[in-house]
């Protein structure tokens, strides 16, 4: 933005003005000039509440033109030999094929799906000709139909025979000793939910975000019931036991060469100690093997650096974040972490400034959009890198 603060005017009073005509011309420009750039600033203020209020909320600019003389050299840097490659080839010939109604193309099913194959034969007395002959098979028409078979709800009766030693049924004093078969082991001791049950509860609510509440009417659909508060004791039971798989995926995590960071508010229902209102934070950290990146979640009550801290320590290589203080304090204190920006919120800032200037600045070009254009193909490349890391 072009003025920001505030702006001192100097009253204007007969008996301070001078007398000199020239000193009075010089104090009247300064005046003016302190006018215009205060009335510049309001006006670029006003543009960019409007364009907060009722503008697309897009940060997307126009690519730059490849064959306009504002070419930038970081643009020709990037795609220096996709533009020599382009250059060379000479230029296909323009063809316009008939004009074809096509049917869309539909995808084939997977190959792993399991088949079941419903035959749908003629009649018998079908398969006789006119002639008096037989009808001889010649081949088949075959489509797919894709079904759902409804989950299957089952139960698990496990049966352990019990055995005693019927010799020592007559010895006083002593009855035969019973032995029998123990219990696999168990997420929830003495609870009726099997390891399939519980992923099946766990995977609808967090990846295909199925509220506990609506499952609860599911499985009352099916004659069960199965109480919303009892299924939330059993995530928590689940998180308790998958406590060494949490382990592995932090060591996992710090293999990598980059690691990228992001907390998030989120407010929590009848949190004890804390009203409905309150903020809490989910952090996210994301890294790993490039290939196989992990996805880290840590919920804090608060948005301090305890949770960043005890996950990043040991940890040596790139942290991207926003501009957060909290990761400034994390690169001092842990010396292995080399800190790096939000590409985004770089931009976002630029995307601001050329917003405010307004319509009557738009054949204009300012710093702002100069920078823009340096955006595109770091933009470009940046998307290339990321491909590959997920």
């Amino acid at each position: 933005m072009g003025f920001c603060g505030r702006v001192s005017f100097m009253k204007l009073d007969a008996a301070t003005l001078p007398n000199d005509p020239e000193e009075l011309k010089s104090l009247l420009r300064d005046q003016e000039e302190r006018y215009r750039s205060r009335v510049e600033y309001l006006e670029e203020k006003v543009r960019l509440l409007t364009q907060a209020l009722f503008g697309k909320k897009s940060e997307k600019r126009p690519v730059p033109d490849e064959d306009g003389p504002r070419q930038l050299h970081m643009f020709h840097m990037f795609n220096e030999a996709e533009a020599l490659v382009e250059q060379e080839k000479e230029p296909e010939p323009l063809t316009v094929p008939a004009h074809t109604r096509r049917k869309p193309k539909r995808k084939p099913l997977p190959a792993g799906l399991p088949r079941v194959e419903v035959i749908h034969d003629i009649p018998e007395a079908k398969k006789v000709c006119a002639c008096g002959a037989h009808l001889s098979r010649m081949g088949e028409e075959v489509n797919e139909k894709l079904d759902m078979v409804p989950a299957r709800i089952q139960v698990i009766r496990n049966i352990r025979p019990k055995y005693a030693c019927k010799a020592c049924e007559g010895v006083e004093g002593e009855g035969p000793a019973v032995t029998s078969a123990s219990l696999p082991p168990e997420i929830i001791p003495k609870g009726m939910a099997t390891p399939g049950l519980l992923a099946h509860i766990a995977v609808s609510k967090y990846q295909d975000a199925l509220p506990l509440y609506r499952q609860e009417k599911i499985f009352s659909r099916q004659g069960i019931d199965i109480k919303r508060s009892t299924m939330a004791g059993w995530m928590v039971k689940s998180a308790e036991a998958c406590s060494p798989l949490m382990a592995l995926l932090q060591k996992e995590l710090l293999s990598g060469p980059l690691i990228n960071v992001d907390e998030t508010p989120v407010q929590v229902l009848n949190e004890a100690g804390r009203q409905n209102t309150a903020k809490s934070y989910m952090w996210v950290f994301r890294g790993g093997d490039p290939e196989k990146p992990v996805l880290l979640f840590r919920y804090h009550p608060t948005r301090s650096g305890d949770v960043p801290r005890e996950i990043l320590r040991g940890y040596e290589g790139y942290l991207q974040s926003d501009a957060f203080p909290i990761y400034d304090a994390l690169e001092r204190e842990l010396p292995g972490i080399v800190l790096v920006g939000c590409f985004a919120q770089a931009r976002r800032n630029f995307v601001k400034a050329v917003d405010a200037w307004g319509h009557e600045k738009k054949k204009k070009t300012g710093s702002a959009e100069f920078a823009l254009e340096y955006f595109t193909p770091l933009n470009t490349s940046r998307n290339d890198a990321l491909q590959g890391y997920g």
